[in-house]
């Protein structure tokens, strides 16, 4: 009886070596497949490229993190495909039987299977880095209306910004306007944003109604070829028009577009990608500190869902944790997070940014980032601004002089943002909070710390508000006329007021004697025409404001030097003789910080004879109108070491601006002028 033998393989196993095998079969299909997409991949790199340099050099626009991300992975891809490349005459020769079989299957599979993984890459890079679906229904005359939509934070807006860039960098016949319609934006300040950007903004538009400023828009938008981002109106087939939008919901985008076809839903990333991107932000040296890590870290990345902001938050948060038990936590915390306390309000992202709040160092940076809500949605907040209200109500350190405690207050930005709780604004002198953030719930007035009443259209404050806790008040852009004697009788505890930009409110009232613990006051951009003496009442004031406060004429006399704590005082564009308050100044030990705008040449050499005029740290000087002189001698400036900005405006009979080079040189004079 001849030898008998069996063997025992499972299916599971039959099919795993079947799909292996293929590798082999499909490597010489696969590799020219490959070469043809890796050409492709270099083009398309080029391009973009191309396009980012224009962008950056001529248009003075940055690139956005997702086309680094984009570059980099690209550049990765092209670099291992090329020496995949390199390297596979030496595994085709040893093919055999039409490459179903190799004389070395081994190392020849093993290569197939690289060369089929890193094709897929190819492929799904270049579907990433094209944004063809948006361009071809840009190009398309017929298509009027494009809704961009998908969960909050899967990347929307940074699609927008992508065409708006789109737009910058071709040449093209239309009149592009980016309108933000959001939450707290009604109609009417849709309408204010487009109308200033088509040139209807003027004195008479404001008293206009409604359905009056909604058929002037009409009016022009009818005659012109127009793209408008994120705003309503409807285009016409005929004029070639575009309306480009975001949402979270589809069925917003059918009542605009009923054609499916025009609407593109913007996917979160498979589930490689997310993982290639949370390692980025989170860095790969942590995830090899233990071995337990990085499967806790696929655990972190499966709750984020795939969403970019998600991925892009919890990474940075988790960065500086080293141990499985810190890893273990996060995962628990971000399967605990009930989106249900929130119904509709940031349902996918708000427990990962809350996350991110948690994780902040301490109380200080949180209590930073709370403060940030008080501004209106989508509002660019002045980074400047914001640490001069941080440190009004005393939120950063107070045993810190002024300079120490704003480059705190800067820092703690910088951490804001890389925690992605805070998103950069323009030439990274502002920034702008999330739209994800939670309406604030009522309370009873006599509870409330910080209240915002910013962009309301109120025009008169005639009732008491009983708010003994009040620490913080913003009551700027309304159209403020009248504020009663008596409103702020009744918050002892407020230390930040902010009145900017009311144009039509022309008087303080006397009761503004009643804000003993008052720190900051801002009046810019109103039409202030006197400050009343009862100014003298507020000894704690450390920050005044009169920026562009044109039609300020009279300050009482001793009224500025009786504020002796006064450290920071903005006169720039002020209708006030700056000589005036100069003579004042030179009584407050105190003060650091000065803006001013000088009318003429004499009254330039005038202020540098006050000892403050150079003990101070004059941030700001303007040069405005300049109507005695055909000359100029700037070296008056050149002793002001902290000097940021130096502009002239309306100088028409000014011919020459005397400029010593050699003393600029030697002595290192305006080395902190930025602009």
């Amino acid at each position: 009886m001849g030898n008998i033998f069996s063997i025992s393989l499972s299916l599971d196993t039959i099919i795993t070596r079947c799909w292996d095998s293929a590798f082999l079969c499909k490597l010489e299909e696969n590799l020219p497949a490959l070469k043809t997409e890796v050409e492709d991949l270099k083009a398309t790199r080029r391009d973009l490229m191309s396009r980012v340099r224009v962008a950056e050099d001529e248009k003075q626009l940055k690139r956005l993190p997702q086309v680094d991300l984009w570059l980099q992975r690209a550049d990765r891809v092209i670099t291992d495909a090329d020496k995949l490349i390199a390297q596979s005459p030496q595994h085709v020769e040893k093919l055999c039987m039409r490459g179903c079989c190799s004389r070395h299957p081994r190392s020849t599979h093993k290569f197939g299977k690289q060369i089929a993984t890193i094709l897929q890459e190819v492929k799904g890079l270049k579907e990433n880095g094209d944004f063809s679906d948006v361009a071809c229904n840009l190009q398309k005359e017929q298509v009027g209306i494009i809704g961009i939509y998908g969960l909050g934070g899967v990347g929307k807006t940074t699609l927008l910004h992508q065409i708006n860039n789109k737009f910058h960098d071709t040449t093209h016949d239309y009149h592009v306007i980016w309108a933000v319609a959001s939450q707290d934006r009604p109609i009417e300040k849709v309408q204010n944003q487009i109308a200033k950007r088509i040139g209807l903004s003027n004195e008479g538009w404001e008293s206009k109604s409604l359905d009056e400023k909604a058929g002037d828009i009409f009016n022009v938008l009818c005659r012109k070829k127009f793209a408008l981002l994120a705003g309503v109106p409807l285009p016409t087939q005929g004029n070639g028009s575009k309306v480009i939008f975001t949402t979270r919901r589809l069925d917003v985008c059918c009542q605009m577009q009923p054609s499916m076809d025009n609407n593109i839903r913007v996917e979160c990333l498979p589930p490689g990608e997310a993982f290639k991107l949370f390692e980025k932000k989170v860095g790969s040296e942590t995830l090899r500190m233990h071995p337990d890590i990085c499967k806790l870290a696929e655990a972190v990345v499966e709750e984020c869902a795939g969403l970019p902001l998600a991925l892009i938050t919890i990474g940075r948060a988790m960065a500086s944790k080293k141990t499985p038990r810190e890893w273990e936590y996060a995962t628990e915390v971000l399967r605990q997070s009930a989106a249900s306390v929130l119904p509709g309000v940031g349902k996918e992202m708000y427990p990962k940014l809350k996350f991110s709040y948690d994780c902040l160092p301490d109380e200080r940076f949180r209590s930073c980032f709370l403060y940030c809500s008080l501004y209106p949605e989508d509002y660019l907040i002045q980074k400047d601004e914001l640490v001069d209200c941080w440190i009004g109500e005393g939120v950063l350190d107070e045993h810190a002089n002024l300079s120490n405690a704003r480059n705190q207050g800067h820092f703690i930005i910088g951490s804001l943002i890389d925690a992605c709780l805070l998103e950069k604004g323009q030439y990274n002198v502002s920034v702008k909070m999330h739209d994800l953030k939670e309406q604030p719930k009522a309370k009873k007035w006599e509870e409330v710390t910080r209240m915002s009443l910013m962009e309301n259209q109120i025009k008169n404050l005639t009732e008491i508000l009983e708010c003994p806790n009040l620490q913080t008040l913003f009551l700027g852009r309304n159209n403020l006329k009248v504020i009663m004697d008596d409103f702020f009788n009744f918050m002892p505890m407020l230390r930040v007021l902010d009145l900017s930009s009311n144009r039509n409110l022309e008087e303080l009232p006397v009761g503004i004697a009643k804000l003993v613990s008052l720190e900051h006051l801002n009046l810019s951009w109103t039409g202030i025409k006197k400050l009343p003496v009862e100014l003298k009442a507020l000894a704690k004031l450390i920050y005044l404001n009169l920026n562009w406060t044109e039609d300020l004429k009279m300050i009482p006399q001793q009224l500025i030097s009786s504020l002796s704590k006064l450290q920071v005082l903005k006169m720039e564009g002020c209708g006030y003789g700056c000589l005036l308050v100069l003579e004042e100044m030179e009584h407050l030990k105190y003060l650091n910080v000065l803006t001013l705008t000088f009318k003429s040449a004499s009254e330039l050499e005038k202020a540098s004879r006050f000892n403050k005029f150079f003990s101070c740290a004059i941030e700001c000087v303007e040069l405005l109108d300049f109507r005695d002189s055909r000359s100029l001698n700037i070296m008056a400036l050149a002793k002001l070491q902290h000097l940021c900005t130096l502009s002239l405006w309306n100088c028409m009979d000014l011919e020459e601006v005397k400029i010593e080079r050699n003393i600029i040189e030697g002595a290192g004079c305006f080395h902190s002028l930025r602009s």
